[in-house]
């Protein structure tokens, strides 16, 4: 049959997380709420480090970023997912799912890249003293996170068109809760050997390149303070020690999914609820929360 007589596919079924009424109960309760948290908690490090001039340096100017990020990361599928479990309806559009794809892969990529900034102005602040206020500028600030959404444009509008190049005319059941590359890609009329494979080269690489580099950062960050560590002072590697337990949330998970092509190993649709709900809320309370200036700034802002 030629593919022109093909019917063409105009809406994906998103089958979520489960088809039982207690436990779609359960997940609309548990996304409601950390929807909510990472709404309020983001918002409030943004406001935070937006009107208080103490914290103003880089460090903290990357996070009212990863903040920001957080919040467009989570409400491309969370929004939906909370729709989907209170009213039934997990239909979605072809060009819904498309443009959800899109962004899930535009502001992801763009938060791997974010992180990977942040520990190089770590690595740049202990290892580099002398030289952080030049390497750090506010222009030189602002151009990293530039480039951070710039990459993540271009390695999203490859993933998107790699997708749409593809015929769809059969199955329209997306085992998930989100449409993400791997799962359409399942659904494809046609051989999609060599896309699976420009896909996991895409963002798989991507993936574990950004992780390599995160914890080779953070290794000579801890190489340089070892002598603060022999003489009982722990908190740098209490610091490292966090901030690699959200890393590694993030890209195990990433790496697990994307470096591999779509039909060696079934997707588990439980997985990425770790990097699309669970570490947004968890990234305010290890990068700022932690931080005493940051819960002094927030004291301040309540108290006004």
């Amino acid at each position: 049959m030629a593919q022109d007589n093909f019917s063409r596919v105009t809406e994906f079924i998103l089958l979520g997380l489960s088809d039982t009424q207690e436990l779609q109960l359960f997940f609309f309760t548990l996304f409601l709420l950390a929807y909510a948290m990472i709404l309020l908690g983001n918002l409030l490090i943004i406001v935070t480090v937006r009107t208080d001039p103490k914290v103003s340096s880089p460090m903290y100017f990357f996070l009212c970023h990863l903040s920001f990020i957080d919040i467009c990361y989570t409400s491309v599928t969370a929004p939906r997912v909370l729709v989907a479990l209170l009213s039934g309806h997990k239909a979605i559009a072809f060009e819904g799912c498309i443009t959800q794809l899109f962004f899930l892969h535009f502001v992801g990529s763009s938060e791997m890249f974010l992180l990977t900034v942040m520990a190089f102005d770590r690595y740049t602040a202990i290892c580099r003293p002398l030289h952080y206020t030049a390497i750090m500028a506010r222009r030189a600030c602002w151009a990293l996170v530039a480039a951070c959404w710039v990459g993540g444009f271009i390695h999203s509008i490859v993933q998107t068109l790699l997708v749409l190049q593809l015929p769809f005319c059969g199955p329209n059941t997306i085992h998930s809760y989100f449409c993400d590359v791997l799962p359409v890609v399942r659904l494809a009329c046609a051989d999609t050997a060599l896309t699976e494979w420009l896909m996991a080269s895409n963002s798989g690489l991507i993936s574990l390149g950004c992780f390599l580099v995160l914890v080779a950062s953070y290794a000579l960050i801890l190489a340089k303070v070892r002598a603060c560590l022999s003489q009982g002072h722990w908190k740098p590697l209490s610091t490292c020690v966090s901030h690699l337990m959200v890393v590694t949330l993030l890209f195990v998970p990433c790496i697990f999914t994307y470096l591999r092509p779509a039909g060696t190993l079934p997707s588990n649709k439980y997985v990425c609820v770790i990097y699309t709900t669970f570490l947004p809320m968890m990234n305010p309370l290890i990068y700022t929360l932690r931080s005493s200036e940051v819960k002094e700034s927030m004291w301040r802002l309540w108290k006004r």
